[in-house]
């Protein structure tokens, strides 16, 4: 039994990350055990703050101000230790990389069950298991380091089932899998509910699980403002959902949309001899000896994780040397660096590429030097994107989404004609996820070609005309 009662939270300012989100007030919820609860609501509405609450990590790690009890079957959290909790209850994190303690994946399936002194066999016994139904075979004994963030992710799925605690808290587990690996999700997640675990996943991608929860908790500015369950919950339409901000309750392949890479009209963007392969892997992660994408057009990339999306996109836009491939474009050839100046790319965690002090100076070094007024430049620029009211924030204190519209921000400053996002709806609700489908249809009219990453069928029917599927090289 796990039981929220007047809980209310703030973070303390320290918290650069979390302090511009919303914090809990005077929340209730009783979870019985076995129950399978979906938390759900906009970005920033306390999802992810009960999750801390119950695993303990607020306030060991998140400080602030606590009102109100955190109990796990009837014991406050609070006078627990974080080590006797965590034997209790198992988190996959929204970013997997912050809970990984080994280098390889093998030792981070052992990893908990060595901290709680069990016996080698056992240990072996529970990876077998639990790596034959997760089907997750070749992501053995490699480092983890070289997984995509999806395989990554199915590493940190992996890792809580081993250690079968009987709490497990989820946090936007899906966000960075693919179709294949979310139905594989989906058959870990009923295997722990028939095993009678407490299941709690914060999510916006609900389609996966819809039929699966026992209640669904939708809040808002911190509170919970409604609770769907039975028949409710099943009788509500796909509008109906949009009218509360949910996702679609519809799952979907991204490859089932059968869209062109290209189509006869469209200006053309060719690509020749990319190929590419990590240094010592011996295995071709990129070959395409000729491919054809529409120019002006946004078009989804998707394929399975691991099959070498992101890869592309840094071989695209020049970042990695050892890919020599060519690009034509408007009767001009493109080597690697002159692929630097055509092309833009926003990483997946936009943070890591942004430098200044403020939203204005990333706009300002963004722009070719000798821009005239160029701070009247960039301030259009910021307001066209519904940041200019942001000028002297600093970057690293935006949320995720306003992070990335800095980005894109950046690529439109920098004058550059093609524009590379990698999941840039990972972890958006869906009124995030259509202001982002809305945003690239928007850099799409100033004559930028987008190509977008993503496992977002949604994304993908709200703005994008063209697809192109990636498999492994045969």
């Amino acid at each position: 039994m796990v039981e929220l009662k007047d809980v209310s939270f703030r973070y303390g300012s320290e918290n650069a990350e979390t302090q511009h989100q919303n914090s809990l007030r005077n929340v209730n919820l009783r979870i019985p055990t076995g129950e399978f609860i979906l938390l759900t609501g906009p970005s920033g509405c306390g999802k992810t703050t009960i999750l801390r609450l119950i695993n303990g990590l607020i306030p060991q790690f998140y400080p602030g101000e606590i009102q109100g009890e955190i109990l796990i079957d009837g014991q406050s959290v609070s006078n627990r230790e974080l080590y006797d909790t965590a034997r209790l209850v198992g988190t996959v994190f929204q970013n997997p990389r912050s809970q990984f303690y080994n280098v390889d994946t093998t030792g981070e399936l052992a990893f908990g069950c060595e901290n709680k002194g069990m016996q080698a066999e056992e240990i072996y016994r529970r990876i077998d298991g639990t790596v034959q139904h997760l089907h997750i075979e070749a992501l053995m004994d490699r480092n983890i380091f070289r997984l995509s963030d999806g395989e990554k992710q199915k590493i940190a799925c992996a890792s809580v089932s081993v250690a079968e605690p009987d709490i497990i808290l989820l946090d936007e587990p899906s966000a960075n899998l693919d179709y294949e690996a979310t139905l594989a999700l989906r058959d870990v997640i009923l295997r722990w509910k028939e095993q009678g675990k407490t299941i709690l996943a914060a999510e916006h991608r609900i389609a996966y699980l819809w039929d699966l929860i026992d209640r669904a908790v939708i809040l808002r500015d911190g509170q919970i403002v409604r609770e769907l369950r039975g028949a409710e919950k099943d009788g509500l339409s796909i509008a109906d959902l949009a009218a509360m901000g949910l996702r679609s309750t519809v799952q979907e392949a991204p490859a089932k949309l059968d869209l062109p890479a290209f189509q006869e009209g469209d200006e053309a963007i060719e690509l020749y001899d990319f190929h590419f392969s990590y240094r010592g892997t011996g295995r071709e992660i990129i070959r395409i000896d000729s491919l054809t994408l529409a120019s002006g057009e946004i078009t989804a990339i998707v394929g399975a994780n691991g099959i070498g999306k992101t890869s592309f996109l840094n071989c695209l836009c020049g970042l990695e040397k050892r890919c020599k491939g060519m690009l034509r474009y408007k009767g001009k050839t493109y080597g690697r660096k002159a692929r630097q100046r055509l092309c833009f790319m926003v990483m997946q965690d936009t943070g890591n590429q942004l430098f200044t002090e403020s939203v204005l100076d990333e706009v300002l070094i963004s722009l070719p030097k000798g821009t005239e007024s160029a701070r009247e430049k960039a301030v259009e620029i910021l307001r066209q994107l519904d940041l200019d009211d942001l000028l002297d924030r600093h970057p690293q204190s935006l949320s995720g989404g306003q992070k990335q519209r800095l980005a894109i921000a950046c690529a439109i400053a920098s004058g550059r004609e093609i524009l590379l996002l990698d999941e840039p709806t990972s972890g958006l609700d869906y009124g995030h996820m259509m202001q982002t489908a809305e945003l690239l249809r928007q850099v799409q009219r100033m004559g930028i070609t987008v190509l977008v990453v993503t496992h977002d069928s949604e994304l993908i029917r709200a703005c994008c005309g063209r697809m192109l599927a990636l498999t492994a090289p045969t």
